[in-house]
C-alpha cells in the first residue's frame, strides 16, 4: 500500500510510504525456465481457483484500479486493460506505470498468466487504469501538475460503468473532499476496496480511503493463515485476503518479478477479483448484495456480529457463493455495513441498481466442501480470539486450506457521523 498526500494543487507535495510492497533483491524474468509465478501464488489452490473458474470467471466486470498505473502490455495483460475507458479528464499516464505497484495489482486481478507471468483470480475482468500521485512519482512539479489526484479519479470512476474501484493506496488523515467523492461513487452503485495499511508493526491507524464509510477495508493473510504483523489492525478492517510472499514486479522496469512481495496492497486484488467473480455469476446484483455475500461466506469462527480488528468479517471466500446456484444475497437496498457507516443512507439511492454485465459461461458448480472445506471442525488448534492467527489444517489429497479463527474481535461503533 502507498501512501500519497491529503493537499491538493498547487501545494501537494509526495507523502512517504505507509508501506510499500517488500522487495527482494533477486528478480526472474516472466517465462524463464527457472521461474513460474503461478506456482508462487500459494492461494490460488486452497481457494480453488480452477473449479471457481468452471463457474465464473469474472467476464462482464470492469474494475477501475486507482493507482501508479498499469502497464498493458505485460504478457499478463495483453487484451486485459481497456486503456480507451479511462475518462479523458484523468486519463493522463494511466499505462505508464513509474512503480511496477499498480501493474502487479491489475495482474493478480485479471491477469492471464500467460508466459509464466501472475495468474489473475479473476481472469475475465477488464482493469480500467487510473494513475494517480503516489510515493514515487517523478519528474518534478510538471508532472506532479499534470497527475491526476486521487478525488478526480475516484469521481471520474464513479460516473463510468465500472462496478468496483479498487484502491491499494492511502494517507493517514481524512479529507472532506475526498470523503465526498467516495460518497458520490457509493451513490453510483460502486463497490469501493481500499487496503487498510502497513503500520501494524507500529500500531499506526487505518489509513484513508479504507476508513471511509461505504469503503471495504481489507487487511492481509499469509499462507500460514496468520495476518502479519504489519497488516494495520482496528475498528475499519471489514474482510480479509492473501496478501503475503508471492510475486509482483521489482520495479518499474518490467525487467522481472520479485519474490516474496507482501502488503495489504495485494489482499485488495485478491478482494477485488473475488467480488468479480461473484458480480459476474450475479449481474443482477446490487452493491449491497456483493459485499453481503463476501461477508457472509468469510471466514471466521467467531460470531458475524463480532467482527475481529484484525480480519473483520473473515477471510474471503468467493467459492461458498459460486458453489450454490441458489444463493441468496439477502435484500437489494439494505447496505450490509449499515451499522459501522453510520446507517442505510444509501437505500434509495442508485446503489440499489444493478450494473447488468455479460455474465461469464456457467457450467456445474463445485460439489459441497469437499476438498477445501471451510469448516474450522478438524484443525489442529482452534485460535484464542486474543492471537491473530488464522489456524490451519491441511487436507492431505488436496493440500487445502482450512480456515480457523483470527484475532481479538472488537464491537465496532466506527464510522459514525
Amino acid at each position: 500500500m502507498f501512501h500519497r498526500s491529503r493537499c491538493r494543487r498547487p501545494a501537494r507535495a509526495v507523502s512517504a510510504v505507509l508501506g510499500a510492497l517488500a522487495v527482494v533483491n533477486v528478480g526472474f524474468a516472466p517465462g524463464a525456465a527457472a521461474y513460474d509465478a503461478q506456482s508462487k501464488q500459494w492461494y490460488l489452490e486452497p481457494m480453488q481457483a480452477e473449479q471457481m473458474w468452471k463457474v465464473s470467471t469474472g467476464k462482464g466486470i470492469k474494475i477501475a484500479l486507482i493507482d501508479s498505473g498499469v502497464n498493458a502490455d505485460t504478457a499478463s495483460l495483453k487484451g486485459q486493460v481497456l486503456t480507451d475507458e479511462v475518462p479523458k479528464s484523468v486519463a493522463y499516464g494511466a499505462t505508464d506505470d513509474y512503480l511496477g505497484h499498480g501493474t502487479s495489482m491489475a495482474e493478480l486481478i485479471a491477469g492471464t498468466g500467460a508466459g509464466g507471468s501472475l495468474q489473475g483470480l479473476a481472469p475475465g475482468a477488464k482493469i480500467v487504469p487510473y494513475r494517480i500521485e503516489l510515493d514515487g512519482l517523478k519528474g518534478g512539479a510538471e508532472e506532479l501538475e499534470k497527475t491526476p489526484d486521487a478525488i478526480d479519479a475516484i469521481r471520474a470512476a464513479a460516473d463510468t460503468d465500472a462496478q468496483i474501484i479498487s484502491m491499494s493506496f492511502g494517507s493517514v488523515g481524512p479529507s472532506s473532499e475526498e470523503e465526498e467523492a467516495i460518497e458520490y461513487a457509493a451513490s453510483k452503485g460502486k463497490l469501493m476496496i481500499a487496503s487498510v495499511g502497513n503500520k501494524g508493526q507500529t500500531k499506526g491507524s487505518i489509513g484513508y480511503p479504507a476508513a471511509y464509510p461505504y469503503v471495504v477495508g481489507v487487511a492481509a493473510v499469509d499462507s500460514s493463515g496468520t495476518v502479519p504483523e504489519f497488516s494495520s489492525s482496528g475498528d475499519y478492517v471489514d474482510l480479509s485476503a492473501p496478501g503475503d510472499g508471492f510475486p509482483g514486479w521489482c520495479d518499474a522496469t518490467f525487467r522481472s518479478y520479485c519474490d516474496d512481495k507482501s502488503g495489504t496492497s495485494p489482499a485488495v486484488s485478491i478482494a477485488s477479483a473475488s467480488a468479480a467473480l461473484i458480480w459476474s455469476a450475479h449481474p443482477d446484483w446490487t452493491v449491497n448484495q456483493v459485499t453481503r455475500s463476501l461477508i457472509d461466506t468469510a471466514s471466521r469462527t467467531w460470531a458475524k456480529n463480532d467482527p475481529s480488528k484484525y480480519a473483520g468479517y473473515g477471510m474471503v471466500r468467493p467459492r461458498k457463493v459460486l458453489e450454490d446456484l441458489n444463493y441468496d444475497a439477502g435484500p437489494a437496498n439494505v447496505d450490509p455495513l449499515s451499522k459501522e457507516n453510520g446507517g442505510n443512507l444509501l437505500a434509495n439511492s442508485s446503489s440499489t441498481a444493478s450494473p447488468s454485465p455479460s455474465p461469464s459461461t456457467a457450467s456445474q458448480a463445485p460439489n459441497g466442501d469437499s476438498p477445501g472445506g471451510t469448516s474450522a471442525a478438524g484443525a489442529a488448534t482452534e485460535a484464542s480470539k486474543d492471537s491473530n492467527t488464522l489456524w490451519i489444517a491441511l487436507a492431505a489429497a488436496a493440500a487445502a486450506i482450512v480456515i480457523g479463527g483470527v484475532g481479538v474481535a472488537v464491537m465496532r461503533a466506527r464510522r459514525a457521523r
